[in-house]
């Protein structure tokens, strides 16, 4: 046992699995470095380690139990995150839209239409707006903590650190491969406004996932 973690190269393992797990924080950071570039990225990566070093206290402190104990919270948080994700996939499909008409030539893209949102703050509002994350890291974090261990804060601490750090990493190879995207295909003005619009899909996606998630 390790400072009251039972398993940890079993959480090491599985921690490392489920941050490569795509969903709606990578897929923002992802296409954040591709339209802003590897400093705005990061800006974003911040969102994305701020919100879920927010959940994994809040997952200690027992938030996760009364979500759990209340539905109509639950519910509350669910759909305003559901709500939030779908508003930035309608706006990504408009941005490639407009894009699109105003095209400057057969093949060229026009000046990108600039997100002037803080990416920082966007993205710590999709992590923060997904109560099923909180009722995640509980559940999964609970399973690696000796309940007799006298100091269960610092096994949380050691275990949100081993996450944060496989986050850092992922996130950080997102960021490059995004901004390289952006210069390969930055004249490629059909396909630029293809993949903006795939990837606001996927928010669409996502956020109907999230509407029709369930406590059970």
């Amino acid at each position: 046992m390790f400072f009251g973690i039972t398993n940890i190269w079993t959480y090491v393992v599985g921690a490392f699995l489920i941050v490569l797990i795509p969903g709606p924080n990578s897929l923002y950071v992802l296409s954040t470095g591709a339209q802003r570039g590897v400093r705005t990225g990061y800006r974003a990566a911040a969102g994305v380690f701020t919100g879920d070093t927010v959940l994994m206290v809040l997952s200690a402190a027992g938030v996760a139990s009364l979500l759990q104990s209340t539905p109509p919270l639950f519910n509350v948080v669910k759909y305003a995150g559901a709500g939030y994700l779908a508003w930035i996939g309608i706006g990504m499909i408009r941005s490639a839209v407009r894009s699109w008409r105003g095209r400057t030539g057969r093949d060229e893209a026009p000046a990108p239409v600039p997100d002037l949102a803080d990416p920082f703050r966007k993205a710590l509002t999709i992590s923060l707006l997904n109560p099923k994350a909180i009722l995640f890291f509980i559940s999964f974090f609970v399973q690696f903590v000796d309940p007799h261990y006298g100091a269960p804060a610092l096994s949380f601490l050691i275990l949100g650190a081993i996450c944060q750090f496989f986050s850092v990493m992922y996130l950080s190879t997102l960021i490059f491969a995004g901004a390289y995207l952006a210069g390969q295909f930055r004249r490629r003005r059909r396909l630029s406004a293809g993949l903006t619009t795939g990837v606001g899909a996927l928010f669409l996606g996502f956020g109907a996932k999230l509407a029709t998630t369930s406590l059970g």
